[in-house]
């Protein structure tokens, strides 16, 4: 073995969003246990083409003893995944097809029939609101994944009712974005309150990630609550995070 470039990745920045997956044209890099994992050394040209797609930065390039590029195995190793019809052997779990509930006779459950919106102002779209909003001023604020309210029946009784909320995704949208509003909103707005609310896809953890920038950005201390919503809409998990 001699010393040349190879990619390294940070477990503790990772959340499995999947993006360098499909940047990664060697197949070198997989999606194990939630976290990104380079499969095998021989994969790896070490030119990092991974590295801009990763949003957490997770993904750097160093010079150590490493086993030699391939490129014959790495054509059978894409070769094999192609023929079995999946992609370097990769679903993300955010793009899992799941049947969740079978489909009832009623249109409507009686439970939610003419329930009222706890929504009290417009837009949500974290793209769309102007952090100098009035109602944002000492407001309880929710983060919330786009998924979120689909998934929860109950999500405006349970955490809209009250309160202030903007919405993102963080695997489709820009994260850097997604930090400098959130981080603008916090320090202008004097909230009173902040709750990430995301699904328990690993990529939806993301939003999580957000929210420590935004505030590490502003150089303050504060804590939120951190929700994880699985896919039948039951909290999950709920933690409360200092930063």
């Amino acid at each position: 073995m001699a010393k040349r470039n190879i990619v390294k990745i940070d477990e503790e920045k990772c959340t499995g969003c999947g993006q360098c997956v499909t940047a990664c044209a060697e197949g070198a890099i997989q999606i194990i246990n939630g976290k990104a994992k380079l499969v095998s050394e021989i994969y790896c040209d070490g030119l990092g083409a991974c590295i801009g797609h990763c949003p957490e930065d997770a993904i750097t390039i160093e010079q150590r003893e490493a086993v030699e590029f391939d490129e014959q195995a790495t054509q059978a190793h894409l070769e094999k995944a192609k023929s079995q019809q999946r992609q370097v052997d990769f679903v993300c779990p955010g793009l899992m097809a799941k049947n969740l509930r079978e489909k009832t006779d009623s249109d409507v459950s009686e439970k939610t029939t003419g329930a009222e919106s706890q929504l009290s102002h417009w837009p949500v779209q974290l793209k769309l609101v102007s952090p100098a909003a009035p109602y944002f001023k000492n407001a309880d604020l929710l983060f919330v994944a786009d998924c979120v309210p689909f998934a929860m029946g109950d999500f405006h009784d349970k955490f809209l009712k009250n309160h202030s909320v903007v919405v993102g995704c963080p695997k489709l949208d820009d994260s850097e974005f997604y930090v400098e509003k959130i981080a603008e909103i916090l320090k202008g707005s004097g909230i009173n309150s902040l709750t990430v609310i995301h699904m328990e896809v690993p990529c939806c953890s993301g939003l999580t990630q957000i929210v420590r920038k935004a505030i590490a950005k502003n150089k303050i201390a504060m804590s939120f609550e951190d929700v994880t919503i699985d896919l039948h809409g039951n909290i999950s998990r709920t933690e409360t995070m200092q930063s």
